[in-house]
Formats: structure tokens, C-alpha cells, sequence
């Protein structure tokens, strides 16, 4: 399947740079232009992907991280959380 999909992938090529050849020079390098905006493209996209799943994975781990610092520190009354930065003394003011 791998192999079938890398012959299919190098003939799509070489059938793309056969049809190059045959252009006039300008309209090669026009072909060249879109090819290279398709791409920056892909690229963009791809590393859009990326980053997105990488910054899920980042705000999952420091969502996980706040709650446990909330269980860790204070205290629950019924169904109210209680901060213990609320039990320091009032501070004076200047």
C-alpha cells in the first residue's frame, strides 16, 4: 500500500515536470508561482495542525496543574472554596 502510493506520488511528478517542460518560459514560471503559493499553503496548514493540537495538549496540562494547586491549598466549606490568601491579616495602608 505504502510502496503503491510513492510510485503513484513520483509519476504524478514526473508527469507534472513533463508537462512543465513543454511550456513557454513564461508560462512556467507561472506554474512555478502557484506551485509555490500551494506549498506555503499546505505548510501553513500543516503547521497550523500542529500547533493547534500542541496548544490543547499545553492548556489541558495547565488546566490540570491549576486544579490540583486549588486541592492543595485552602479549604472547602460545603459547596464554597476558600482560598487560604483570604485568611491573611489586613494590611495597613501607607
Amino acid at each position: 500500500m505504502f510502496i503503491q502510493i510513492l510510485a503513484a506520488l513520483g509519476l504524478a511528478i514526473c508527469l507534472l515536470l513533463g508537462i512543465r517542460m513543454c511550456l513557454s518560459a513564461p508560462r512556467q514560471r507561472r506554474l512555478d508561482a502557484v506551485l509555490r503559493r500551494w506549498g506555503y499553503g499546505l505548510k501553513a496548514r500543516a503547521l497550523g495542525l500542529y500547533h493547534w493540537r500542541a496548544t490543547r495538549r499545553q492548556a489541558a496540562r495547565e488546566a490540570e496543574a491549576a486544579i490540583e494547586r486549588a486541592r492543595k491549598k485552602g479549604q472547602w466549606e460545603g459547596n464554597v472554596y476558600r482560598p487560604e490568601s483570604f485568611d491573611k491579616k489586613p494590611r495597613k495602608p501607607h
